[in-house]
């Protein structure tokens, strides 16, 4: 299939960990079922979910020189996606993540931003944006060599072309983002998609609606909070709601929200309702929860559209 959706950004090989009752005591050996290794960062996960929504996909990043980034590499060509415009660091090893959750308590993530920082404006090549009907960027402020200049030249090629543009952000706990950090870039914008941390951070307002706000004042024309397992809220230039999140059997929150990315990129492409691709984006998200890592509790398009019904 021709690739419809471009997806950039942070790309890391990801080791789950198995989830624990309890984190071990200082040098106490716990002893857990197997580790999972999977190609993760936003912009792989939501190639991956698409692809198994049935949308083709292009991926932008950056990886190393190593066998990470060859299992990255080979984990998402395997799944049919381009990887023609995945390059390689010369000074970096690839991003690694290891996620660590724990029964009763949020996971924990240990990081290093390896290659992604090495990703610039001119990875952008001409050639990236070919037959694309929709661009997505994820990860952005984790990505030091990506400057606003660089995402507004991104997102304007798209729009000349016809495609729509989705921005989502990463911040680390240690991060000094504002809204000084993202002006220049939500004008550029169709569909703004932090979560409610992040946009807390952002924003220093405490209320989904008063951030929303803020996003929307700045020039994004759709802002979408996602707000776990209290839902999500929407703010357009013609109204604010709020979605509820379905239930779910909770195993790992992973790839949660990238999940929900690619299913609300699924109801943009096909034109429905916003209504209706944020009912089924909520539902690739619920699924991504319910097995230990990114994406594998999420088989295809069918299977969304049955909790749909039953929900």
């Amino acid at each position: 299939m021709t690739p419809r959706v471009l997806c950039a950004g942070i790309l890391v090989g990801d080791l789950f960990v198995p989830p624990l009752s309890r984190l071990p005591a200082a040098g106490e050996l716990l002893v857990t079922d197997d580790f999972l290794m999977g190609a993760g960062g936003c912009a792989a996960n939501v190639a991956v979910v698409l692809s198994k929504l049935g949308v083709a996909s292009r991926v932008v990043g950056k990886v190393g020189h190593d066998s990470f980034g060859d299992f990255v590499i080979d984990s998402l060509a395997r799944l049919g996606i381009d990887v023609s415009f995945i390059g390689r660091s010369e000074t970096m090893g690839t991003a690694k993540t290891v996620i660590v959750p724990v029964a009763g308590d949020d996971r924990r993530y240990i990081h290093t931003v390896g290659a992604n920082a090495d990703l610039t404006g001119h990875d952008f090549v001409p050639g990236a944006m070919a037959g694309i009907d929709l661009v997505y960027l994820g990860g952005y402020l984790v990505l030091p060599g990506l400057n606003p200049k660089a995402v507004v030249d991104l997102f304007d090629a798209a729009h000349r072309t016809g495609a729509q543009t989705v921005l989502d952000v990463v911040l680390p706990g240690d991060t000094q983002a504002s809204m000084d950090d993202l002006r220049a870039i939500l004008p550029s914008v169709d569909f703004f998609v932090p979560n409610d941390d992040e946009a807390r951070q952002l924003t220093g307002e405490q209320d989904p609606e008063r951030q929303a706000a803020c996003f929307n004042a700045a020039g994004a024309e759709t802002v979408i909070i996602t707000m776990g397992g209290d839902g999500l809220l929407v703010r357009t230039a013609t109204g604010t709601w709020r979605v509820n999140a379905p239930s779910v059997g909770l195993v790992d929150g992973s790839g949660a929200g990238d999940a929900f990315a690619a299913g609300l990129i699924v109801g943009i492409l096909e034109g429905w309702p916003l209504q209706r691709s944020l009912r089924f984006a909520c539902e690739v998200g619920a699924l991504a929860c319910t097995a230990l890592g990114c994406s594998a509790g999420i088989r295809d398009r069918q299977q969304v559209f049955r909790r749909m019904a039953a929900h």
